[in-house]
């Protein structure tokens, strides 16, 4: 048994960087334990960064779209969508912003960048193409061991799921850049066009591990 269990665990694992180009992770079921634990560059402290994702779903209550946790901040980054008060809250070191009045329509694409400098401790959502206004949330750098997971929000690092925080959809197109991205960039991805990969985090190659039901597949795609 215990063979068989480290079969099925190394078998989620891409030990060395894989191309998702075209692909997604479908989480297909609420849950609070199928998640994607993305394994960052070796960088031990951010100063700035930007996060991009696209994700679809048609969830009616909160839940998280990235969370990346420290020994010292279970919310040291966490794209986290609030259903009660209709708002994209990104978290930086424990404090968050409120960006209320996004269209965050069910069952479409939508792509969601963030970005943060520790200098002015200032923080702006992109979400379509379109830029919010700059907010201060925390200033001070992101210190610390990472964990990154895709799927559910951390409440202690590596742990601490709520099921009803968890996603359930499709995400594709994870990057992530430990400096903020000029606005030509941030449409550049928006628009798929040739932008530069996250040096962080890169989606044409990522190290990963799935835990539970979470599948790799095609990139669900609109024909017209």
């Amino acid at each position: 048994m215990t063979f068989l269990l480290l079969l099925v665990t190394l078998t989620a694992c891409a030990a060395s960087p894989q191309d998702l180009s075209g692909k997604m992770f479908t989480f297909p079921q609420e849950t609070n334990t199928a998640r994607v634990i993305l394994t960052p560059t070796p960088i031990q402290e951010f100063s700035a960064l930007t996060i991009c994702h696209r994700s679809f779903t048609d969830l009616k209550r909160d839940h998280a779209l990235f969370s990346l946790a420290t020994q010292s901040n279970s919310n040291a980054l966490l794209i986290f969508w609030d259903e009660t008060n209709k708002e994209m809250d990104p978290h930086i070191r424990d404090k968050k912003a409120q960006y209320k009045g996004q269209d965050y329509k069910p069952n479409m694409w939508h792509s969601i960048c963030t970005t943060w400098d520790s200098a002015s401790g200032l923080v702006q959502l992109w979400f379509d193409g379109q830029p919010s206004m700059r907010k201060y949330v925390s200033s001070g750098e992101i210190t610390g061991s990472t964990m990154i997971i895709l799927g559910q929000e951390q409440d202690t690092h590596g742990g601490g799921f709520d099921l009803k925080q968890c996603f359930v959809g499709m995400m594709s197109d994870v990057h992530m850049w430990d400096y903020t991205l000029s606005p030509c960039e941030m449409q550049k991805y928006v628009d798929d066009l040739n932008f530069t990969p996250g040096n962080v985090l890169n989606w044409s190659a990522m190290v990963f591990q799935i835990i539970d039901r979470v599948l790799i597949e095609d990139k669900l795609m609109t024909c017209h």
